[in-house]
């Protein structure tokens, strides 16, 4: 008996009303065969009313154990009774969660070079220096094509997500939709364009709505006109065979900007 008060008092102390062990302890009440039914079959545990307030998530029994724990407790009469007034409650429809778009980051500068404006992925996200290898690689580009070698600097780069935080959408449509107003502006207030040079991944994806299957092609961007898709300067660097088929797309376009005899 002395253990058995103990143990009261333990589940007091606790603040648990009713526990059920594992296996049966000396000088510990026999617990009700109904419950230790339903308790094995179904898998519940009545907790405090302070600990269901706790719980971020209640599980629900079946009504069937409902039904057999009423059963075990109550008169035959008012346990029938009881399992005639228990409603049977569909399935909960499982919510379809859709991920959130991820918010793409890229640094993108603008340059005008003749007739041409150029919107340039930065491979370090920092404005090109005037020795940087990816800079000589765009002089280089631009004598080829028959413009100006020192492309003029049109404003800081710009970079995306532009807030660090809030509600505000940052996603890839808002990105286009910021980049295409940008340029059409640029086109508005400046000498025009040609062709638009989008050089890089993030360049196309994010101002063309294309993909690197277009690089070296022709396409229309909405609110700019021309454009041409070119492979970022750091690609070029890492992958000089794709300078070939460059080169061909170049001599095939430069009608748009210069005139000339091919």
């Amino acid at each position: 008996m002395t253990s058995e008060l103990r143990r009261r008092a333990y589940l007091s102390a606790m603040q648990v009303d009713s526990w059920l062990p594992a296996q049966v302890l000396p000088f510990a009440a026999a617990s009700r065969p109904a419950i230790v039914q339903v308790v094995g079959q179904a898998a519940l545990t009545v907790a405090s009313p302070r600990a269901e307030a706790a719980a971020t998530v209640a599980a629900v029994p079946p009504a069937s154990a409902i039904q057999q724990v009423r059963a075990g407790l109550e008169p035959a009469g008012q346990a029938e009774k009881a399992a005639a007034q228990v409603p049977v409650e569909a399935p909960a429809a499982v919510a379809t969660r859709v991920p959130p778009v991820a918010v793409p980051r890229f640094s993108l500068q603008l340059y005008r070079a003749g007739a041409c404006l150029l919107l340039i992925e930065l491979p370090t996200g920092e404005a090109f220096q005037s020795r940087d290898p990816a800079y000589l690689l765009l002089k280089d580009l631009l004598r080829a094509a028959g413009l100006p070698d020192s492309p003029q600097l049109l404003g800081e780069p710009v970079r995306w997500p532009l807030l660090a935080g809030g509600n505000l959408d940052q996603g890839p449509a808002a990105a286009r939709e910021f980049l295409q107003g940008f340029l059409a502006a640029q086109i508005e207030g400046g000498q025009g364009c040609a062709c638009l040079w989008l050089v890089g991944l993030p360049a196309l994806r994010h101002a063309g709505e294309v993909e690197a299957d277009m690089y070296n092609r022709e396409l229309q961007v909405e609110g700019v006109g021309p454009a041409w898709a070119v492979p970022g300067l750091e690609l070029l660097m890492e992958e000089p065979h794709r300078k070939a088929p460059l080169w061909q797309a170049m001599r095939r376009l430069m009608q748009r900007w210069k005139p000339v005899d091919v």
